[in-house]
């Protein structure tokens, strides 16, 4: 039955004094009934019980029997359950500890979280998403904080315990430490149970207790071990949080990792960490391999000697590192724009997915409304997404961008019917590049299957409103995003860097159908060529190209990525060709059109300037020689110049026009 229970205890227990403690099996209440209206501590979000939003009682279920509660959705948006417990305060120090017992039917979703603010929706200090036995924790700043694995449909124990003092966290399945670390957010308030689409799970036992927490003399934590990644074949640079939990000041430690039979250690010397003060420490890199082990950082020869407390100097995880499906790379598209409050969001995720899962994940920014825009890709994602900002997952099901983890796990390890290589040439003169993608295939295939090739670009920067971003983080009243808390609203161009930005999708979203034959068998290659002209103000050192391989149902299958040295060096290879593409048009080539294209006769260059400025136009050939060339000063509104084509050579020329010093390229083909 359901117990609240006060403890006022005059001893010490180590260093720790028991306070608060809530504990509630739902077994008080009437089977069938809501929840809400029984109780005075359960709510929903919106504070309206015994309806839609609120949970009723069953006996379908129970770890301890015979009741439990129940959520399940099937809406895209999830809810419209949406079940709270009220802590009844708001806790920023001493040890909070949040357990309870989850059942999560097989193959389904369950979700909740954490809120750190007393007013519910301004905080979130803690995510809990478990989906199909693969249970991901984050603070909503960094992703994967924990990642480890859940007993499907068996009833399981979940304890969160929250060092506030100290902001370190950890996490429980059944008893076994699966994760610690340093939370972004360190108050906590009330937990909020929410069924995510696909969701069908029961939770019972619920319990929280706060301590408080007294710091030792001399005592060096190891706070957080970041192994650096979950994926085997992987070359990881494991880093340890070295936590000062005293009250004198640390100047010297070392710290070991041991993994896979072997130690590597770290001395640090000459610092002065003060009290609370964490000191993170890389560690040499290390090679992940398949199966499950332990992971031990420890931290010894405190200041010389030995610490006042040896509890927390050693922290074990247990990693079983994702086996990835042979070849296979995922790429997540996010919908964005500078327009967008929340989209920073976005880029501090797909950074961070960048950062944990480089060679085995491709990331790509795809901008809406804003002079990043690429109009074919936005429309394409546009009709799959419902708000920004959202991400694709192998054009899966739209997830927030902070959600990408269990879908890039499910498809990192499904096989894929080819795997990719992407070749290229470069000419820097003239900057054309041709890229070749070969298709490996491990799997039968049809013509049903399309290519794609996409170009993003890195570091890109720009000048002028059009490229300041909203900042709903601004200030920090809506948590920690990635540093953009400590930046303005919006942000001025000149403090922002837009990484992964979609700059061409070649030749469409929805891929080049004639990529492959009607039968294609194992072991053929198959290679699709695309060629590009970039302009002038992209920088070709930041450039990515990603080949995409698209499925009969539009998933993307697998895709390849390089950046333009490694394609050239992979080496072109000649194949069918899916055409000559311009990128994307920018502000300056958006004022110029080119036409007829191809031409035979004549062609014609429209420019349409609004401010008067001086204007060349050169037209060369692919060897880079001039042809023809001409100059028009205070070019001001729309005009027309005609160039005569009858005496060219049947092929493809580059059209060069110089706009108040501003560059854009176009091809021109003549038959």
């Amino acid at each position: 039955m359901k117990k609240i229970l006060l403890l006022s205890l005059a001893f010490t227990i180590s260093f720790y004094n028991f306070g608060q403690l809530f504990s509630d099996n739902f077994d008080s209440y009437a089977v069938g009934s809501y929840l809400g209206p029984q109780s005075l501590t359960w709510s929903t979000w919106s504070g309206t019980e015994g309806g839609a939003e609120d949970a009723t009682i069953t006996t379908a279920q129970s770890s301890s029997n015979p009741h439990s509660i129940y959520f399940s959705s099937t809406a895209a948006n999830g809810g419209p359950q949406d079940v709270v417990l009220k802590f009844g305060q708001l806790y920023n120090s001493g040890i909070f500890t949040l357990q309870n017992k989850f059942y999560v039917n097989t193959a389904k979703k369950a979700y909740y979280n954490i809120q750190g603010a007393l007013t519910i929706g301004n905080l979130w200090a803690l995510n809990v998403s478990l989906d199909a036995g693969s249970l991901i924790i984050d603070d909503g700043i960094t992703s994967n904080l924990v990642s480890t694995n859940y007993p499907q449909a068996t009833w399981f124990e979940l304890k969160i315990v929250a060092n506030l003092t100290l902001q370190v966290w950890k996490a429980y399945v059944d008893g076994v430490l699966v994760g610690t670390w340093t939370n972004g957010v360190n108050t906590v308030a009330c937990t909020d149970f929410f069924p995510t689409q696909n969701s069908q799970f029961y939770v019972d036992d619920v319990s929280f207790d706060h301590q408080v927490y007294t710091l030792q003399n001399l005592n060096a934590m190891v706070s957080q071990l970041s192994v650096g990644g979950n994926i085997a074949g992987q070359n990881v640079t494991p880093s340890v949080s070295i936590k000062n939990a005293g009250v004198t000041a640390i100047t010297s430690f070392k710290v070991d990792i041991t993994y896979n039979g072997a130690t590597t250690t770290q001395n640090i010397t000459g610092v002065n960490l003060a009290s609370l003060a964490t000191y993170n420490v890389t560690m040499p890199s290390m090679l992940l391999v398949a199966g499950s082990q332990n992971v031990v950082a420890t931290v010894y020869d405190i200041n010389g000697g030995v610490d006042n407390d040896l509890s927390d100097n050693v922290l074990t995880t247990t990693i079983n590192p994702v086996v990835p499906a042979a070849g296979k790379m995922v790429v997540s598209e996010e919908g964005t724009g500078t327009w967008c409050q929340w989209c920073p969001r976005g880029a501090v995720f797909m950074d961070d997915f960048n950062t944990k899962y480089q060679g085995f994940w491709a990331g790509i920014a795809v901008h809406n409304g804003d002079v990043m825009t690429v109009a074919d890709y936005d429309a394409g994602i546009g009709a799959l997404i419902s708000g920004y900002p959202s991400a694709l997952v192998d054009r899966g099901g739209e997830v927030d961008p902070s959600g990408m983890s269990p879908d890039f796990f499910a498809r990192l390890q499904t096989p894929p019917v080819a795997t990719l290589i992407n070749g290229a040439t470069w000419d820097a003169s003239t900057r054309i590049l041709n890229v070749s993608v070969k298709a490996t295939f491990a799997l039968p295939a049809t013509s049903s299957y399309t290519m794609a090739c996409v170009l993003t670009e890195d570091d890109v920067t720009g000048v002028g409103a059009a490229y300041n971003q909203s900042n709903a983080y601004a200030g920090g009243g809506n948590g920690v995003m990635g540093g953009f808390q400590s930046l303005p609203n919006p942000v001025p161009a000149a403090q922002m860097v837009y990484n992964h930005v979609a700059r061409v999708i070649a030749p469409s979203f929805t891929g080049f159908a004639g990529a492959f034959p009607a039968v294609v068998n194992v072991g053929e290659n198959h290679i699709v060529n695309f060629s590009f002209t970039l302009p002038a103000t992209w920088d070709e050192n930041q450039i990515n190209i990603i080949g995409m391989i698209i499925s009969p149902d539009g998933r993307i299958d697998n895709a390849g990525t390089a950046n333009i040295t490694e394609a050239v060096a992979n080496g072109y290879e000649d194949g069918t060709s899916a055409g000559i593409f311009d990128a994307l048009p920018n502000q300056l080539d958006a004022a110029i059109k080119l036409y007829p294209n191809p031409a035979s006769e004549k062609a014609t260059i429209a420019i349409d300037l609004k401010e008067a400025k001086d204007v060349s136009i050169e037209l060369y050939d692919l060897n880079g020689n001039l042809l023809k060339a001409a100059t028009y000063a205070n070019w001001l509104g729309l005009s027309t110049v005609e160039m005569n084509t009858n005496q060219l050579n049947a092929g493809v020329y580059l059209v060069k026009v110089t706009i108040g010093g501003e560059i854009s390229t176009k091809r021109l083909v003549v038959q």
